[in-house]
């Protein structure tokens, strides 16, 4: 269980890191009038299934009997990236160049708030 909570952890910090990364780079591109290249994409992706790999894992520890210091409010900012990245994906799929760089950088950084949220109820 050890294991798992340190996995845990390092992924929340990843995937913090990550985001704002995605967020500044998805940033430039709305400011630079510039379509998300393929790597924007393929590494929101990646995001995706980092928030997921994690959420796992926090379920594993959380039938394991571990749980955060405000465990109830930690799972709904957890289940919240979880579902709110591939939503925001989709909903920026058919729309205009511009507009999906600027929905998925800003999701990017409502994702960084709720995983940092979730940092400091753990």
């Amino acid at each position: 269980m050890d294991a798992l909570k340190f996995l845990h952890q390092r992924f929340g910090f990843a995937a913090v890191a990550f985001a704002i990364v995605l967020g500044v780079w998805g940033g430039y591109q709305f400011v630079r009038y510039r379509r998300l290249s393929g790597g924007f994409r393929s590494s929101f992706l990646l995001l995706i299934g980092l928030v997921a790999v994690q959420g796992v894992i926090g379920g594993l520890l959380l039938l394991g009997g571990r749980r955060p210091g405000e465990w109830p409010l930690h799972i709904v900012y957890g289940i919240f990236a979880v579902v709110f990245l591939p939503g925001m994906y989709f909903y920026s799929e058919r729309r205009d160049d511009l507009r999906e760089a600027a929905v998925l950088a800003a999701a990017c950084w409502i994702v960084v708030i709720a995983l940092l949220r979730g940092l400091t109820t753990g």
